[in-house]
């Protein structure tokens, strides 16, 4: 197999900028949530809405955010509205098509921890930043798509806290128990995708338990499985993701060298 010209980092923020298309409403985390939804807005989508948690419509930043408080968000924003207004007008309403999230850790079911890992919740061994609107964006976005790295310490069998919920195992009707999902309004359909630097996971119809759709290239299964905390499953007719084209590569490096340039290397790519 011929040597990659990429980074596992710029295929999975290639691969989750694919989906985003112009016209839709993306409610966005910052990290590589926010990496994925600007190179999209970049490339292919330039109408896509993107929305920030501090109240920003339509934010067009020439750099990546260093928080939902970032002034670059502010500045290219078509409408600044209040926090109140974003969660209640906006993503409770039903009016936000994507809820683009990242997470230190997920299970099988799509629920997310960004809290705490280990110990309890007042003595973790390391604690997180938080949720933030996460559980909001989960229970009230029309579908949620989630992107972190795939490790046996961030895909775990049991999560160390549930900070963002996702499906319950064994019930298809699990969201709508719960109080997340509308049956009529559409919204809360829950996390529909998960995508990491080895591939694409999608949600089983029957059991909502997360299974292997999609490999980028040069991943094997065997690799797949290894990073994962649970016994992994494939679905029958595996896909693999498309090599990234020029365009797409040139656009997300640019985009972290204007970042870099502007913030340091603590923004750089991972």
């Amino acid at each position: 197999m011929p040597e990659l010209t990429y980074t596992s980092n710029e295929i999975m923020t290639i691969a989750a900028a694919r989906r985003l298309s112009s016209g839709m409403v993306c409610f966005v985390g910052i990290g590589m949530p926010s990496a994925a939804a600007n190179l999209a807005r970049n490339t292919h989508a330039p109408e896509v809405v993107l929305i920030y948690e501090s109240g920003t419509i339509g934010a067009k930043p020439t750099v990546l955010p260093l928080s939902i408080g970032d002034g670059e968000l502010a500045e290219t924003a078509d409408a600044i509205v209040s926090v109140p207004e974003i969660f209640r007008y906006w993503l409770q309403s039903g009016r936000v098509d994507v809820g683009f999230l990242g997470a230190a850790q997920i299970d099988k079911y799509g629920n997310i921890n960004t809290t705490i890992i280990g110990g309890t919740y007042a003595s973790p061994r390391v604690r997180l930043p938080g949720a933030g609107g996460a559980p909001e964006i989960a229970t009230a976005a029309k579908e949620v798509w989630i992107i972190l790295k795939q490790t046996k310490r961030t895909f775990v069998e049991n999560l160390h806290f549930v900070t963002s919920a996702g499906h319950q195992p064994r019930r298809k009707d699990s969201r709508h128990s719960i109080g997340a999902q509308g049956r009529r309004s559409g919204r809360g359909r829950g996390p529909t995708v998960v995508i990491t630097d080895l591939g694409v996971l999608v949600p089983d119809p029957i059991s909502s338990e997360f299974i292997l759709s999609a490999l980028h290239p040069g991943v094997t299964i065997e690799q797949a499985r290894a990073m994962t905390g649970w016994d992994l499953k494939v679905v029958p007719n595996l896909e693999r993701t498309p090599e990234p084209t020029d365009l797409e590569l040139s656009a997300l490096r640019d985009l972290y060298a204007r970042t870099e340039a502007a913030h340091g290397s603590a923004m750089a790519e991972g």
